[in-house]
């Protein structure tokens, strides 16, 4: 066909505001098609690589008459529209409107989703976002969290027009800089539509407000859990302290029991409460001290170091979210010492009448063997050490053995064992020394009352 006949068929056409772009790159993107057509007005929507070979587009203008103008110059240029070196060849489209790609982000409603460039949570509070965006029109409700694409926010509004007049006038926006911490240089505001239309906000918090709903129950510790950052004299943030210290443990040779946690941990101070979980093949515990102070000290102390020596068993240790644990007052797994002790010596009994006999079983190793089925350990450069008359395996029948934990810090020698105490009470008098590292680090004091038979007599196979 020939060039007349091109512009002929152009002309032809009924006009349309969607043009229809042939032979473009393969892999051309919205960014190319926006940046060719944008001198003749403004862009609603595109779609590109569509067709077999993915080298066609539509775009679609605001108006018809911008249409009309980049279809006419291009019909009587001495130079062809490109992309790439690449000559496009442009006409109307049968359709006036893209429908099939129109993005949701550009469909008004009442709800803004917000993304905050340059800042990371916690650097941008609740209270400078409705500060920010009330000033055109009534805030109804915020809820705020982070995404891959950065730290995000849902703001609504009570009616479309309030929220299409704060994203026009927001929109690429930077927050001022007295709003915002020293630390933070700039935060941009990227500004889309949300599907959303009228968001659930069930508690007032940190991350979540309801400005609709004076009666809306407040959570404490939401509220509490994520502060503004601290920072340091040399600028650099650090991490919020907190009374809950989150302890992940790794090379578990030994089984790490609650009581082993409360000997270690209680070294620094009372322990309100322990819980002792799994999570992604690893042990994890939340260790809850009464204040910060303690809690800091144990830090400190503890982090990176060993509870066995040989590099078993060590811990890696941050602060928490949490303020206060709801953990059961006595299991396998938790404890609460802010329980009475009379309470807790119940629940003690309570549990060995009902409970069977402590037996562990390797589900790899075939059927589970009897508590006759127990011998001690060794640790290499270490003597074998006694057994309380409880857990004498001469006294018991056959049966293959398992391996018992050290029943003492290494490093450390204790008086002559006594019968194995069946809870967690330690006899007074009693001393301990833990490890402080791998390999043979000066171990540091423990005033704790403490006594071997309250170490763990259970290898870990994890």
């Amino acid at each position: 066909m020939s060039t007349s006949g091109q512009q002929q068929f152009r002309y032809t056409q009924t006009p349309s505001k969607v043009l229809h772009l042939r032979n473009l790159p393969w892999d051309c993107s919205d960014e190319e098609l926006v940046e060719l057509c944008k001198p003749f007005g403004k862009i609603v929507n595109t779609k590109c690589n569509v067709g077999a070979n993915r080298n066609q587009a539509f775009v679609e203008f605001a108006d018809l008459n911008q249409a009309i103008n980049m279809v006419s110059y291009y019909a009587s240029a001495s130079e062809p529209a490109q992309v790439r070196g690449k000559t496009v060849y442009t006409q109307y489209s049968n359709r006036n409107e893209i429908v099939n790609n129109k993005s949701p982000g550009d469909v008004p409603g009442n709800v803004l989703l917000v993304t905050i460039e340059g800042v990371e949570a916690g650097d941008v509070s609740i209270d400078v976002i409705h500060l920010v965006f009330s000033a055109f029109g009534f805030v109804q409700k915020i809820a705020t969290f982070e995404k891959a694409a950065g730290f995000q926010a849902l703001i609504q509004f009570s009616d479309v027009g309030t929220a299409s007049a704060a994203r026009e006038a927001l929109d690429g926006r930077s927050i001022p800089k007295y709003l915002l911490p020293e630390h933070v240089n700039h935060c941009h505001l990227r500004i889309s539509y949300s599907a959303h239309t009228d968001l659930n906000i069930k508690f007032q918090s940190h991350r979540s407000r309801d400005y609709t709903n004076p009666y809306l129950p407040v959570n404490p510790t939401a509220m509490e859990g994520l502060l503004q950052p601290v920072v340091g004299p040399d600028g650099e943030k650090k991490e919020p302290e907190s009374n809950v210290l989150f302890a992940s443990l790794e090379n578990m040779q030994y089984a790490v029991t609650v009581d082993v946690i409360h000997t270690v941990f209680s070294a620094f101070g009372t322990v309100q409460k322990i819980a002792i979980f799994e999570k992604n093949g690893q042990t994890q515990a939340l260790i809850q001290y009464p204040d910060l102070t303690t809690a800091a000290a144990a830090k400190d102390a503890l982090e990176g170091h060993c509870i066995y020596d040989g590099g078993y068993c060590k811990l890696h240790l941050s602060y928490s979210r949490h303020t206060d644990l709801n953990v059961q007052a006595y299991s396998d797994k938790s404890r609460d010492y802010t329980v009475p002790e009379s309470s807790l010596l119940a629940m003690q009994q309570a549990s060995a009448v009902h409970a069977p006999p402590a037996v562990w079983h390797n589900p790899q190793s075939g059927p589970a063997q009897s508590s006759a089925g127990y011998g001690a350990a060794s640790v290499p450069g270490q003597a074998p050490t006694s057994h309380s008359s409880s857990w004498n395996p001469n006294l018991q029948g056959g049966g293959s053995t398992f391996p018992l934990a050290p029943t003492r810090y290494p490093g450390h020698s204790y008086a002559p064992p006594v019968p194995g105490y069946a809870t967690a009470v330690n006899p007074p008098g009693s001393s301990q020394q833990i490890n402080h590292n791998a390999t043979g680090g000066q171990p540091f004091s423990v005033s704790q009352p403490f006594h071997p038979s309250t170490m763990p007599h259970t290898p870990y196979h994890g």
